[in-house]
């Protein structure tokens, strides 16, 4: 599987948040750009290290007019917990079936602990206004993963 291209529009999806209401990406075209953030499981050390970053950088997130969607393949019922926990200030999406992952080339082989097994990989997308795809992030570490989105934030917009 590859990732969408970048300058296509971006793979639609709708998929439920943490108050098992429907958020669609073209919902927000022509409104505000979009973070769509792939990650592995809620309330694991790595997703939760991405997780507060994102949520402590709202305020310029917000200056930039973009808002955040956290998607994993975790159900619904789990992800109230990791809000609460965490205070996060966006939305996470469940795609249990992982059916948007695959669409955004996000969901493949994975290697820990000498194991081998599918799963979903850390990716961010980030969608203009528009809804055309601007950018792929796939190597980043959880720790700055808020500061290299920022800073590609601003060579995009």
């Amino acid at each position: 599987m590859s990732f969408p291209k970048v300058g296509n529009l971006a793979p639609i999806f709708s998929l439920k948040n943490q108050a098992d209401e429907k958020i669609s990406l073209k919902d927000f075209r022509g409104k505000k750009n979009v973070v769509v953030y792939f990650y592995p499981k809620a309330l694991t050390p790595g997703c939760t290290t991405q997780a507060c970053a994102l949520r402590d950088v709202k305020q310029e997130l917000d200056d930039r007019d973009v808002v955040v969607l956290g998607v994993s393949p975790d159900p619904v019922a789990r992800l109230p917990k990791f809000i609460d926990k965490h205070e996060l200030n966006f939305d996470l999406l469940s795609d249990e079936d992982h059916k948007v992952a695959d669409k955004y080339g996000c969901w493949g082989l994975k290697k820990f602990m000498g194991k081998e097994f599918m799963g979903l990989i850390r990716t961010t997308f980030i969608v203009g206004k528009d809804g055309k795809l601007l950018q792929v992030m796939d190597k980043f570490k959880t720790k700055t993963h808020h500061e290299d989105l920022l800073t590609e934030l601003d060579r995009l917009l």
